[in-house]
């Protein structure tokens, strides 16, 4: 899929050239104060707020100029709108972030901080303010965006997690919305690796949307990264989350659609990113399924076609990713790994299987097989498969 042109928007460096150094430290509650009330400013917007640091510098300095030097770049209402004292809700939403800020592990990223993703600036419109809660090395991670359905089948929130464990295993951050179905999928299978996974949401940092999400983004947050653009104690509103899937495109090096309606979100961030020139790929499911619509209609477009992890890892060759292997590590020394992967190659056919069956056929222990097909799994030479059948994908062990 290709990239749309931007050539009417305009070309803006991230910082004017007054700027100081980003790493000098963190922001004072003068800079946080003048910064929110940059990136709060009625009719501004990312893309103003950016135009005006491009030609002032910081929020303090293009909050001391005079209406007729911003009104060369912004309408006059907001011109009024920037010059009018902080009001009381202002004022209190300051205090609400200096708070929320001091606590462990909550960070302020604005467009002059050194660990500001530089993936963002790929967008027109980079927020001038980010809120996070978690790890800012996740951030930092090449990463892999996965979406798809909220009211996804068993196999698809399957499908989802097992590509994200399989990502995040070699080091991957997996990157979705925190939405039910898919989503939450992907940041449980990310959680099970090294690469970790990033929730970017569309309410406050402060807020867990849906409620019942709340441990999963306790764990996100714990072992990973949650991100919004949005104020403190913003809640959930329609078009906040088309606004969210463009942060998630944009951090991610590619996006696997599992499971899309004809007229999905998904869609929408699969869109965006391919204007952003990421890779778009998806998973085909059943002509049958309203849900496979989306991804098909992807596919016809110019996505990859995945069936496995390995089939997202050929498109990245650049970050030296490890194949998805064909021989499975299970435990014990080489050659017994190597003598587990050829007894199990034998058991499992193209046909599906039970695990009862391959248990009988091989003569080994079901805890044992069971690690081993989850292995297997998600080096992609195996697929799971309702009622807990498998069946080959490739060529196992030597």
């Amino acid at each position: 899929m290709t990239r749309d042109s931007r050539a009417d928007l305009p070309a803006l460096s991230p910082l004017a050239p007054s700027a100081p150094d980003p790493d000098a430290g963190a922001l004072t509650d003068a800079e946080v104060a003048a910064w929110l009330r940059l990136a709060a400013t009625p009719g501004l917007g990312p893309v103003g707020a950016r135009r005006l640091l491009a030609a002032f510098g910081l929020p303090e300095r293009v909050l001391a100029q005079d209406a007729a030097r911003l009104g060369a770049h912004v309408p006059a209402d907001v011109v009024r709108a920037l010059l009018a004292p902080p009001d009381d809700a202002m004022a209190a939403l300051i205090d609400r972030t200096l708070a929320w800020r001091d606590a462990p592990h909550h960070h302020l990223l604005t467009l002059a901080d050194a660990a500001y993703p530089a993936r963002l600036f790929d967008l027109h419109d980079p927020p001038p303010l980010l809120y996070v809660n978690g790890h800012l090395d996740t951030l930092a991670r090449p990463a892999l965006a996965i979406v798809g359905a909220r009211k996804a089948t068993d196999q698809g929130r399957q499908d989802a997690e097992s590509f994200a464990a399989a990502f995040s295993r070699v080091g991957l951050a997996v990157i979705s919305g925190l939405a039910l179905g898919v989503d939450a999928a992907a940041h449980a299978g990310g959680l099970s690796g090294p690469g970790g996974t990033v929730a970017v949401i569309g309410t406050g940092a402060d807020i867990v949307y849906p409620a019942r999400h709340r441990d999963l983004a306790h764990a996100v947050a714990a072992h990973g990264a949650i991100v919004s653009e949005f104020p403190l104690g913003t809640r959930a509103v329609g078009h906040h989350f088309p606004r969210r899937n463009r942060i998630i495109a944009a951090l991610s090096r590619g996006v696997l659609v599992i499971e899309a309606a004809e007229r999905s979100g998904s869609l929408i961030t699969a869109r965006l990113a391919a204007e952003l020139g990421r890779e778009v790929l998806a998973v085909p499911g059943s002509i049958h399924s309203a849900l496979s619509r989306g991804g098909h209609r992807l596919i016809r477009d110019g996505a990859r076609l995945v069936e496995a992890p390995a089939d997202v890892f050929e498109e990245f060759t650049d970050l030296n990713l490890p194949p998805a292997g064909t021989t499975l590590v299970a435990a014990g020394d080489a050659a017994g790994r190597t003598q587990c992967s050829d007894t199990l190659g034998a058991a499992l056919a193209y046909d599906p299987v039970t695990l009862d069956d391959i248990c009988a056929r091989s003569g080994m222990r079901p805890d044992t097989v069971a690690t081993a097909l989850l292995e297997l799994e998600l080096a992609g030479a195996v697929e799971r498969l309702p009622g807990n059948r498998y069946r080959r994908c490739s060529r196992i062990g030597r």
